[in-house]
């Protein structure tokens, strides 16, 4: 499964555990655009992604996790996040 799919699984799965319809982003998004997403047919910005998380109540990072895990089902979320710990153990945070 290609990155735009594994988002718009991801983001279909999210929208739909927190029971929002396409039309409850109507003011960041239209319907056309949100159906796009999740049929995998356009990347969204980390702008788009930050408007999503907002109405979806979650932190973007949790839309990206869920997009990783979707794309990678052999990965479990303990192991992207140590591998992610990993990588910002160089960051100066």
């Amino acid at each position: 499964m290609d990155l735009k799919q594994a988002f718009g699984v991801a983001l279909r799965q999210l929208r739909n555990k927190r029971n929002l319809s396409q039309e409850d982003f109507s003011d960041i998004s239209s319907r056309t655009y949100m159906s796009s997403l999740e049929r995998g047919l356009k990347s969204p910005t980390i702008d788009k992604i930050q408007q999503i998380s907002d109405v979806l109540e979650i932190h973007p990072v949790s839309i990206m996790v869920a997009t990783y895990l979707a794309g990678n089902p052999g990965t479990t979320i303990e192991a992207l996040f140590e591998r992610v710990e990993s990588d910002l153990d160089v960051v100066d945070c």
